[in-house]
């Protein structure tokens, strides 16, 4: 009862501010429940550019929020909790891009959307889970960068006709998942089909059925004839998922498959900073209208 009185006043701060509440596909339950709107973090960050709210309250982790930032420059965009992080985008910076340069000067940069805005302001272009091999054929230059996950990378890599130079980065959870995990939940719904997220590793891609964005296995979900599908990526998704396919199932390998930072909101959290309106996440010029064009750029590109 008391969780129900204070979603009302959150509901109630954002009419008084007239805020806009985002929340990601991985965000804790309640949150997700709270929001007006949830999806993947390009999605929520096109919604902030969308609406005409002036306030966005962007439940997710930090690199999303400045995407947000970055796509609506007029708005005061807020991340409910600073300490929500994302450890792969930390993996990279504008330094380690500058590097790689001077090694592959033939080269296009691709940013994956999970990088900080700076990287993706030294980047040419970014991609997303669900648009990346199309963005990729869609440059002219004949040898890449694709930074930072290593997994996306060599995802893109199997399917595209260019050299490829893959930065060593990671999604801990994703890239964690042990290939053995999934292979006996596999075992035991044998007529499952599995849908993972590219940011897995090969040999739990190779495992697949279909691979998938979050937005993409929201998608093949709802049109899709099975009743049962293993989901090898964030539990979060689950919220999503059953919302809205209540007569499906939906199976996960035995694995914590938890991303901590992406769970760190709270009501709290959003109560607080709607009242306060901080912390307000800023990204200063010249690296927004650089980190703008690698994005609008992207945004031109149709999704796989």
């Amino acid at each position: 009862m008391e969780q129900q009185h204070q979603i009302d006043r959150i509901r109630q701060l954002a009419r008084q501010q007239d805020a806009l509440i985002l929340a990601h596909n991985y965000q804790p339950e309640v949150i997700q429940q709270l929001a007006d709107i949830t999806g993947d973090s390009l999605a929520l960050s096109l919604e902030a550019a969308r609406t005409s709210k002036p306030v966005i309250v962007f439940c997710g982790v930090h690199f999303m929020a400045e995407s947000a930032a970055v796509l609506a420059p007029q708005k005061l965009v807020l991340l409910p909790n600073a300490q929500a992080g994302c450890p792969m985008a930390d993996m990279i910076t504008p330094e380690d891009v500058a590097r790689l340069r001077a090694e592959h000067p033939t080269a296009a940069v691709v940013a994956y959307v999970n990088t900080s805005a700076a990287t993706k302001a030294a980047s040419d272009i970014c991609c997303t889970s669900a648009n990346a091999v199309t963005v990729v054929n869609s440059l002219s230059e004949k040898e890449v960068i694709l930074i930072p996950d290593r997994n996306l990378g060599r995802y893109i890599a199997s399917r595209v006709d260019k050299i490829c130079h893959i930065w060593d980065g990671c999604c801990p959870v994703h890239d964690e998942l042990p290939a053995q995990a999934l292979a006996a939940v596999k075992r035991q719904y044998p007529q499952a089909p599995v849908l993972a997220h590219p940011e897995c590793t090969p040999s739990v891609l190779a495992q697949a059925d279909a691979i998938l964005s979050t937005g993409g296995m929201l998608q093949h979900v709802r049109t899709a004839a099975e009743q049962q599908f293993i989901i090898a990526t964030e539990r979060g998704i689950a919220v999503q998922l059953q919302k809205d396919n209540p007569a499906k199932e939906f199976i996960f390998p035995d694995y914590p498959f938890i991303c901590e930072d992406m769970k760190r909101t709270s009501l709290d959290d959003v109560e607080r900073c709607l009242q306060l309106l901080q912390p307000r996440i800023r990204v200063a010029e010249p690296v927004c209208s650089a980190a703008r064009r690698a994005l609008e750029r992207m945004l031109a590109i149709p999704r796989d």
